[in-house]
């Protein structure tokens, strides 16, 4: 009956603590606290359905461990020859779907040293990725599936 209980519960008590506390405004307040959430739910973006919370604590540490090596991997490569220094972007084709993995992987990415996310394909097919030092698109490209994307494909539906 209530869609969204805990935006009626918050319209309702903010109407009441603005509005003073009365028997007509307790019934306004619960037709607004009603209604408001009825009429904006298509408004919401998409929802992100999160599951197995071990899976993600293992990916933090993954991201932790990645973003460990590639600072020292950017500061050897910042130190040594400019030379050794070869930068390019590249689009990485998704496989996750929603806009919550795709913004994730995204921060992902662009956490990590030495990778910058550019943009996102209006489809939602490819991120366009910098590199600071790109030697294989390919192996770069499957590293980010296998460390970063699968994980999010089974973590946010």
């Amino acid at each position: 009956m209530i869609p969204m209980p805990f935006k009626t519960l918050l319209i309702i008590a903010l109407w009441l603590v603005l509005n003073g506390v009365s028997v007509g405004q307790g019934i306004l307040a619960l037709a607004v606290g009603i209604a408001a959430p009825l009429l904006s739910a298509k408004l919401t973006p998409e929802r992100a359905r999160f599951r197995r919370p071990l899976l993600a604590l293992r990916l933090t540490f993954v991201v932790l461990y990645d973003i460990v090596l590639a600072n020292i991997d950017v500061a050897r490569r910042i130190l040594g020859p400019e030379a050794a220094i070869h930068p390019a972007y590249f689009w990485y084709p998704l496989e996750v779907k929603s806009a919550h993995g795709i913004a994730v992987l995204a921060s992902l990415i662009t956490l990590t040293p030495g990778t910058l996310t550019a943009d996102v394909t209006p489809d939602r097919k490819y991120l366009l990725v910098h590199a600071f030092h790109l030697d294989d698109e390919a192996a770069t490209i499957k590293q980010i599936r296998t460390r970063f994307e699968a994980p999010l494909k089974e973590i946010l539906l």
